[in-house]
């Protein structure tokens, strides 16, 4: 086996999202304003730039104003701005607009922007480039380096060409080493490096648990006469009468609309299936006439953070920091996430240049948490603090009002004394006995389509002769609890079809895990019952290929 390489960096960056292009292009900034040398690097799992972002879009510019306030004029690609947003509230039948004037200020998109997340990444990529910051696409970061005190060093990439029985094959190339003095995890939510981060310094020992939602979304072209540039839905209601969740609808430019479904994944009833959710929600008679004679262009899914400020862990260990999704800067009710994985990127970015610059650079960036407590991403996160579990633990009609009701209140100053908690996603299910069996109608193929031809639109690609990246930690448990105890839920959670129940005919259950078509939406490692999958990162370069999600 060959020795591996190691290269060394000052800053080395897992995650070409927004909030680690940010937080490069912000210590390069801050580098050349001082006339200093910063060596930073970017390590991104996607077969390039974007590959692997999935977002709505609405962007609140805030943060990118204050990173590169010429973006307009240098071309950045976002041109839409928002010039309506109703809000609706969904029965069987019909649509209610909820009054603009039921919302707090915060909540309402006029003048924000919507488009394609992945081609502001890729626009950024470039900006951060042209400052001299390395970006490698196509290497997965496989796992942490640590050094003799227990201090993160850095980053070992993924070996390739790696067998599906573990060994090397005869294209075997070993994965290299990136030593930083600093490391940051900027993988988005439920970043697999991450978790092992958390758990390694125990971040999360003061905080709530994390929680999340699964957005599902579609691109589709839809005729000229029924666009409406700028235009975006949010639904709430119907068909979740009982769960948290709603869809939103985005007029973007080229008469292309971003339409998607998000389900928060603490919902009790096994067989419920966020995709078929999504599918049967295009069906409704307000929603449905829009797509009718269009082309659905692409289809993805993943999970969003939807913990809120009391579930943001810390953000400082020796030797580097967390940004981003990967900490949980989502405002949920907002449904925003990406101007404050930004401005988590940048102060970060700002401490790591401080301390980078000090004689003895510090292990620990303290500089980070204590700026972002100061800052107005901590004011707008704690206002909305108890959104989320208001309406996860008194359902969503109740929830709904107590939630407005705080979030009017923190509008005008008012603190109120306490704030919610949160239940694990994985603890909620009940048994299958307890469950209610869904009758979802079958896809007609025009609006609504089956899994095997969304996964196809993915553009997902594995190699199938690697090992599996869906690892179980006890084999036996897919069986003997999932399918006895809950009728195998991982069958109707994943929007992917990975997961299959053979044998059972021949009174021989087994699972069969169908690696090749995961889309990395994470929701398996989430709301598995016993926590038995892990997720881990395949061969660099492997998974969905978004063109303009």
């Amino acid at each position: 086996m060959s020795e591996r390489e190691s290269m060394e960096y000052d800053v080395v960056i897992v995650g070409a999202g927004p909030a680690g292009l940010s937080a490069a292009i912000r210590l390069k900034q801050l580098a050349e304003k001082a006339g200093q040398e910063i060596s930073v690097c970017i390590l991104e799992k996607g077969s390039e730039v974007g590959a692997h972002i999935l977002s709505g879009a609405i962007i609140d510019p805030i943060a990118l104003d204050e990173l590169i306030p010429d973006w307009r004029e240098r071309g950045a690609p976002l041109t839409v701005q928002v010039t309506e947003s109703p809000h609706w509230i969904l029965t069987p039948k019909k649509h209610i607009p909820l009054p603009s004037a039921f919302l707090p200020p915060f909540m309402h998109n006029k003048g924000f922007y919507t488009g394609s997340l992945g081609s502001l990444c890729r626009w950024l990529a470039e900006e951060a480039e042209n400052l001299g910051v390395e970006i490698f696409p196509g290497f997965a970061a496989a796992d942490v380096i640590y050094d003799e005190k227990g201090k993160v060093k850095g980053i070992l990439t993924g070996d390739k060409g790696v067998g599906r029985d573990g060994k090397p094959r005869d294209d075997f190339e070993p994965g290299i080493e990136l030593h930083g003095r600093y490391t940051f995890f900027a993988e988005g939510a439920r970043g697999h490096l991450t978790r092992r981060v958390i758990q390694q310094f125990q971040l999360d020992a003061e905080c709530q648990p994390q929680v999340y939602g699964l957005g599902l979304k579609e691109l589709w072209e839809v005729s000229p006469d029924k666009h409406i540039a700028g235009r975006v839905v949010h639904t709430q209601g119907w068909p979740l009468l009982t769960e948290v969740g709603g869809g939103f609808i985005y007029h973007q430019e080229k008469n292309q609309v971003a339409i998607g479904f998000v389900v928060g994944l603490g919902y009790s009833n096994p067989y419920l299936s966020p995709f078929k959710e999504f599918q049967r929600w295009k069906e409704h008679p307000s929603i449905r006439p829009l797509l009718e004679g269009g082309r659905r262009i692409s289809y993805g899914a993943r999970v969003i953070n939807e913990g809120g400020y009391q579930a943001i862990p810390k953000l400082i260990f020796p030797g580097g920091a967390l940004i981003g999704c990967s900490a949980g800067f989502v405002n949920v009710p907002r449904i925003k996430g990406t101007h404050g994985a930004m401005k988590s990127a940048m102060l970060a970015a700002e401490a790591a240049f401080d301390a980078l610059t000090k004689e003895t650079s510090p292990s620990l960036l303290t500089a980070y948490p204590e700026s972002f407590e100061k800052s107005w991403l901590a004011v707008e996160l704690k206002k909305v603090r108890n959104a989320e579990p208001a309406i996860a633990h008194f359902g969503p009609l109740i929830g709904s009002g107590i939630a407005g009701t705080d979030m009017w209140m923190r509008n005008f100053g008012i603190d109120l004394p306490f704030t919610l908690g949160h239940r694990p996603d994985n603890t909620t299910l009940v048994k299958k006995e307890k469950g209610k069996k869904q009758h979802y109608p079958k896809p007609d193929g025009k609006v609504s389509f089956d899994r095997p031809s969304s996964v196809y639109l993915a553009n997902t690609q594995h190699d199938e002769n690697e090992p599996c990246h869906l690892t179980l930690k006890d084999p036996t448990v897919p069986i003997d609890v999932n399918l006895a105890l809950y009728d195998s839920p991982e069958r109707c959670y994943c929007p992917a079809g990975v997961y299959e129940i053979l044998g059972v005919e021949e009174n021989k259950p087994r699972l069969q895990i169908n690696a090749q078509n995961c889309i990395h939406c994470k929701s398996c490692d989430i709301k598995d019952p016993t926590g038995n999958i892990v997720w881990v990162a395949p061969q660099g370069g492997d998974g969905p290929n978004y063109p303009n999600m």
